[in-house]
């Protein structure tokens, strides 16, 4: 097979997961921004998800958000996402949306506090059950903002008991994402601030505790290519978050702001063994000013597109290079993969699958976007509740 159809190939199996909360309503700190068409309910986000698959092709499961897609039956949620094209995917825990969480959840220095978080997250595990998900992706907002306001080390103590709990319930073939964020809201300690932290907490956990990155939660500068190659090596990646960042977690469209650098990630995703189902690609991801549908499709090509490049790397010669020590040969490599224009090629890969060749335009095409903004009115729109 050669290397271009050996590409084709692979980007024909990839799978981009899309979050249910970026088709509801966001905004900033300020001000949730409304838009005409927005999910009312679960089944509306799950209608709007199956939309990207099928103009996408690669976009076959919608990760779950609790208490946010809350229902009564999640079997039948289950039934009404495969009626449409597309599975139920990862399921996201909420502790941080409770007054009783002000200093903490699964890390809160009072026991009721922890008790009910890890009892959340254990009704999480429970909704994975009755849905067939396999992920369960925790996030803790928890942390300190005040030198001596808690005890370090008794937080990390708690947050590996909870934890320790959690893991236990897992069942066969279900897995515990852990992700990591640098600060906020917490802003003097946070309990999870890294790679490392999540990473440590993993290893004692054992071979289900995995480690999700997300793209947005590194500081400046920070090398989110090495965090990758890293965590494969260690057999510890499991999954990412994509968005793009310009100051903080922005969640904004992924490839937004540095396309190169997730490029670059791809790339140590391809060359260590990761593009495979084992790593998850999941978007998370708020679309406050633009339109929902269309950015979650155009952000799926965005990885599409640098998954591209990194596939058609000449990994043959960059090794030659980097085995001479030939610096600006190396570079040179990845570079000329890099300024690939792979847009034709993915033309070619959509219309092999059946698709049309340009996914925006055939959504726009479509009509789904005027038949929505008709359909849905009254009721309460979607949204974060901000």
């Amino acid at each position: 097979m050669t290397e271009l159809a050996a590409a084709k190939a692979a980007l024909k199996t990839q799978a981009v997961e899309t979050p249910s909360w970026a088709y509801g309503n966001s905004g900033t700190r300020f001000k949730v921004f409304a838009q005409a068409g927005v999910p009312r309910t679960p089944q509306e986000k799950l209608d709007d998800a199956a939309r990207v698959h099928e103009f996408t092709g690669v976009a076959p499961t919608v990760a779950l958000h609790i208490p946010w897609d809350r229902v009564d039956d999640y079997a039948a949620l289950a039934r009404h996402a495969e009626e449409r094209g597309v599975r139920l995917g990862t399921v996201n825990s909420n502790t941080f949306q409770d007054d009783d969480y002000r200093l903490g959840s699964i890390c809160h220095p009072d026991a009721a506090v922890r008790r009910k978080a890890v009892d959340h997250l254990l009704e999480c595990v429970d909704i994975m059950d009755a849905t067939g998900s396999r992920d369960l992706k925790l996030w803790f907002a928890d942390g300190t903002n005040y030198p001596g306001q808690d005890d370090i080390r008794a937080r990390q103590d708690r947050l590996a008991e909870g934890l320790s709990e959690v893991y236990e319930r897992l069942g066969e073939g279900q897995r515990m994402l852990l992700e990591y964020k640098f600060f906020e809201p917490a802003f003097y300690t946070t309990d999870v601030p890294d790679w490392g932290t999540a990473y440590a907490h993993c290893l004692r956990l054992g071979p289900k505790a995995q480690v999700v990155v997300d793209t947005g939660h590194h500081a400046p500068g920070t090398n989110i290519e090495f965090i990758v190659a890293v965590l494969l090596r260690e057999g510890r990646l499991g999954g990412f978050d994509f968005n793009s960042r310009f100051y903080a977690d922005d969640d904004l469209m992924v490839g937004a702001a540095d396309p190169f650098q997730l490029f670059r990630i791809m790339y140590e995703v391809v060359r260590g063994g990761g593009f495979t189902p084992d790593v998850a690609f999941m978007l998370d991801q708020c679309h406050n000013i633009e339109a929902k549908i269309p950015a979650i499709i155009r952000s799926v090509m965005n990885v599409q597109e640098a998954t591209a490049k990194a596939l058609l790397v000449d990994r043959s010669a960059l090794a030659e290079a980097q085995r001479a020590g030939d610096v600006l040969g190396a570079n040179a490599v990845l570079m000329d993969a890099y300024n690939t224009d792979v847009r034709p090629l993915l033309r070619e890969v959509r219309e092999e699958m059946g698709l049309d060749p340009d996914p925006l335009f055939a959504y726009r095409r479509s009509g789904w976007a005027e038949r929505i903004a008709a359909e849905r009115v009254g009721g309460r729109q979607a949204g974060w509740g901000a």
